[in-house]
Formats: C-alpha cells, structure tokens, sequence
C-alpha cells in the first residue's frame, strides 16, 4: 500500500531523475534504498503518455508514496518536455505578456485557461508539480536564458499574469512552482554554464527583481537562482546563500513555502556532489534538485542532501491541501477554443 509522506521516516532531502522511458534494475534498487522526496522528468523520460504514467507510478512505487512530488518543466514555447504530437502545442509566457499591453483581461483569461490546459494533460501522466511560472523580469540587454519565458518588464503584470497561471494550474489539480526566486531575469549569462552577478543595492531590487515573487508569497512551491548578489552576500550564490534564503526569500519576501533549489549540477555552483548539497540544504533550501541520471553521482548528493526536516515535510503537506479538491471539472474542448481566440490577439 502507498502512504503519504508523514507515514513513514523522513525521505532523503533530494529530487532525482532517471535516464530513459523506464526505471533500470540499478535505478529501482536505488531509489528503494535512498528514498528520495520526489522526482524530475526530462524530454528522455517521454515517449507516450501511457509511458509517462507507468514510469511516474514505478517512481511512487519505489519510495512507497502516493503523495511523492513528481516534477516536469511545462512552461510552455522553448520550455516545454511534453511536444506534439502526443501533446498540445504550447506558447511562451511573452505572448500572454504582449496580448495583456492591449488587453488585459483577454490576457489574463488566457493565461488561466493555459494553466488549466497544462494541468489536464500533466495530472493525467501522474505529475503533480509543473516548474512554472517563471517570475523573472524581462531586462533589456540581459542573456537570453530567460527570454520569452518571461511575462514581461512589469513587476505588477508579472504578478498578475503569474497569479493567473498559478491558480488556473492548480483547479487542475497540479501544484505550481515560482522560480527563479529571488530573481534571475537581470542575469548577463547563463547559469547553466557560469555563476551570473546581479551588482545592485537591495532596495533598487525590492523595487523590481524581487517584487513578483513578494506578490507571489503564497504559491506553494518555490525554486532558487544560481545568482550572485554582492551587495547582499557577496560570497555566496542565492541557492547556496544562508543571507539570501533567510533574510530576503524567506524574511523581506515572506516566503513559507517549500523552498527547492535549482540543479545542483550547473555550473554556476562549485565544489564536490557533496558539497553542493550540504552547503544548499544549509542554506535553507528544503530539498535539493539534481537533474543528472548517474547513480553515484546521486548517492553522494543524497548523502550530503541527509533526511527531509519535519517543518519541510510540513511545508509539502501544506501545499497539497492548495489542491486538495482539484481537479474542478472543466470542459476542456471548450477551454482549448477559447483560448485560441483570445490567443488571436497576440499573432497579429
């Protein structure tokens, strides 16, 4: 029988992946013995979405847990592992941005309905967490690696069009995820393959940066920056920043929720597997994501990650009860019309 999380020990602090369609012998094993808090699908891990459902409940399986967090990057444009054929074709957070500067409430109606379109189809794979919406202000002159996922230059659009997606996600019965908290759009390069420096004073990025995500305190789910803010720590990256997750996500921002680091493999950290795990659950963060299928590589993060803390698993059991009653019945035909023709507005 799967249990929920507050039935049994304390899963590993760490969300994992695996390398293909299915779970390998190794992997289950693995898995079984480590007891991860959840887990993470990319573009290798899907074929079909009988597939995908079969491999999200051989992950629940292994922990034991029906409530296990099972991740997927579904923003939509660039950002998006579930493709056509199988799966509706998807538009990048910019264009409900663009269609909300002529009008807005078309724009926000499009955007629940988008959240809701995506939680139908991710609720049905065994998905239960979508790593979006992305917070991140669209700067001028910034490296593109946010882009168009962006909803815009707006701190207060971005709230509302956030917030949109946000709740129309979760009638669907998926939790969503703000990131890239406390704020990666002002980057000048990619995280991915260096730690970006954001030199600004605190106060200038309250005003801009770190505003969406202040609006947007009560989302269940949050995932950390890999950025360098000097003028608040000038030594330590945010994820890995006790200053930063203290002071400013949880403290000026007034964020509660469960707080999940971006992957751990980037460049932009440093240090041994270990390393970068201890020094991100240190930090603050509540679980640590690594997106890399090597099993060693995963036991020395599950080793420096240690054992979920109860204020963490808390935290989890809270933002379950966002979607306790989800999904709210939808005609989803009628949804998916809809929102081509509000979608009209912003192809002209």
């Amino acid at each position: 029988m799967l249990r929920c999380a507050t039935e049994i020990d304390m899963p590993t602090a760490t969300i994992f992946t695996c390398a293909g369609p299915e779970l390998t012998a190794d992997e289950t094993a693995f898995f079984k013995e480590v007891q991860p808090f959840g887990f993470i699908l990319f573009a290798d891990n899907i074929e079909t979405p009988e597939q995908v459902r079969n491999l999200t409940d051989s992950m629940r399986e292994c922990v034991g847990r029906e409530d296990a967090p099972v991740l997927l990057d579904q923003e939509g444009g660039r950002v998006a592992r579930l493709q056509p054929p199988q799966w509706r074709a998807t538009l990048p957070a910019k264009r409900y941005g663009d269609l909300a500067l002529t009008d807005k409430t078309a724009a926000l109606r499009a955007t629940w309905i988008n959240g809701r379109l995506l939680a139908a189809e991710l609720y049905e794979l065994g998905i239960n967490v979508d790593c979006a919406p992305v917070l991140d202000l669209s700067i001028p002159g910034a490296h593109d690696v946010i882009g168009d996922r962006s909803f815009g230059a707006d701190p207060a659009l971005v709230i509302e069009l956030a917030r949109a997606f946000s709740e129309g996600l979760m009638s669907g019965g998926v939790l969503a995820m703000i990131k890239h908290v406390p704020g990666h759009g002002r980057a000048m390069a990619d995280s991915h393959k260096e730690l970006p420096t954001v030199d600004l004073p605190r106060a200038e990025l309250e005003k801009t940066d770190f505003a969406p995500f202040k609006g947007l305190a009560d989302v269940p789910l949050a995932m950390t920056a890999h950025i360098l803010f000097p003028q608040i720590d000038p030594e330590r990256p945010a994820t890995t920043s006790p200053i930063v997750i203290s002071e400013i996500v949880r403290g000026y921002i007034g964020y509660q929720g469960l707080i999940v680091s971006d992957d751990v493999t980037m460049a932009a950290l440093s240090g041994s597997d270990r390393v970068r795990a201890e020094t991100t659950r240190e930090a603050g963060c509540d679980v640590v994501l690594h997106c890399y299928a090597e099993l060693e590589q995963m036991r020395e993060i599950a080793i420096g990650s240690g054992e979920m803390e109860s204020d963490s698993i808390a935290r989890w059991t809270a933002a379950q009860q966002k979607v306790k009653d989800a999904p709210i019945n939808a005609d989803l035909k009628a949804l998916a019309q809809e929102h081509s023709e509000l979608m009209e507005g912003a192809n002209t």
